[in-house]
């Protein structure tokens, strides 16, 4: 049996460890289980389970039980529904799709490896995890070959398309994403997310100069009333969210900024730079366009006809170090991903030393 260490904000108690013995499977297909309440321990039908089934995430689980699927009491329950002492939950998983990525040689820079996970430096265009009209060339396509020539493993995760994968970047954000090789590392690591002990910081390189050096911005976000694909600032129904920033360094018409995610949201650190008025360079769907070497410099004489390709052809966001506790030995640890060449490239321009 694996349990949880007590650590940040989280403690099991032995009796909460009981509780995860009485899962009984009542037939070989394992597709109806059921738990047994010894203990009075106030907590939403959501959560027992998504921490009894860690293969498989809370939103689908919240999915099955708004679909009749789980019951508390023989009475179908809710999400929100509190186990008490002598409650039986029972819970009916229908069988998983047979749908399984392939593995593909695509690069990948780890970053830190060991049995439990690795950390990849994940480069621009390069989706997490396959998706509609994009089922080939993603991180998880990667993984699995490495994982095959390097003898390794990959966590079940919550579906078959998605093994290993606790976190995500946006397609053209570059930089840390952690990957479990086992399930007991996934749902330690993904605790510390879920809990925001696990410190995220990110470098940007934004459009104008904010007038303060240090501040917090602190404006709820939700799905865009327009466009179901983008998020907003929302400040009826939006979800809270929180970002600081500090400035690194100013250039005049740009500013590289270090970016501290209080919250995860969905385009969170985008919508937000975009919201006060300094959308990422690069980020053409939060308001940011991409610069060329004449849009940074001016223009040289005589002025050529030949078209001047951008200096980044993407969002200039990079996650550049995370800070958590190791899911087995439970040392501190700090791992960074160098910059990649666009950004680098990008800040030698404006810094008035490359091209």
């Amino acid at each position: 049996m694996c349990t949880e260490p007590d650590m940040d904000h989280q403690t099991t108690t032995p009796a909460q460890e009981a509780d995860a013995l009485d899962a009984l499977p009542v037939d070989e297909a394992r597709d109806h289980i059921e738990f047994h309440i010894r203990h009075d321990l106030q907590k939403r039908l959501d959560l027992y389970l998504r921490d009894r089934l860690p293969h498989h995430s809370r939103s689908m689980l919240q999915k099955l039980i708004r679909a009749g699927a789980a019951l508390v009491n023989n009475r179908p329950a809710k999400s929100s529904t509190l186990l008490r002492a002598g409650d039986i939950v029972q819970l009916d998983i229908p069988p998983a799709v047979d749908h399984h990525a392939l593995p593909e040689n695509i690069p990948l820079q780890v970053i830190y490896e060991d049995d439990h996970f690795l950390a990849v430096n994940k480069q621009a265009d390069l989706l997490v995890h396959p998706a509609r009209g994009h089922w080939t060339g993603t991180l998880i396509n990667a993984l699995l070959y490495h994982a095959g020539q390097t003898a390794g493993t990959l966590s079940t995760g919550s579906d078959p398309w998605r093994p290993g994968i606790i976190h995500r970047l946006d397609r053209h954000t570059t930089g840390l994403i952690l990957i479990a090789k086992t399930d007991e590392a996934h749902w330690r690591l993904a605790g510390q997310f879920e809990r925001r002990t696990i410190h995220k910081t990110y470098l940007a390189i934004v459009h104008g100069t904010p007038a303060l050096d240090n501040d917090m911005i602190d404006a709820p976000l939700g799905v865009h009333p327009g466009n179901r694909e983008k998020y907003a600032v929302r400040t009826e129904g939006g979800r809270p969210a929180q970002t600081i920033y500090h400035v690194r360094e100013r250039f005049g018409r740009c500013t590289l900024l270090e970016l501290h995610p209080k919250t995860g949201r969905t385009h969170q650190l985008r919508v937000h730079l975009a919201h006060i008025g300094h959308p990422i360079v690069g980020d053409v769907t939060y308001g940011g366009h991409e610069l060329s070497p004449l849009d940074i410099t001016g223009p040289a004489a005589p002025v050529t006809p030949k078209p001047i390709c951008p200096v980044i052809g993407r969002q200039a966001l990079h996650a550049w170090r995370l800070q958590f506790v190791h899911p087995f030995n439970f040392i501190r640890m700090s791992l960074e991903a160098p910059l990649p060449a666009d950004m680098i490239d990008l800040l030698s321009v404006l810094r008035g030393t490359g091209r």
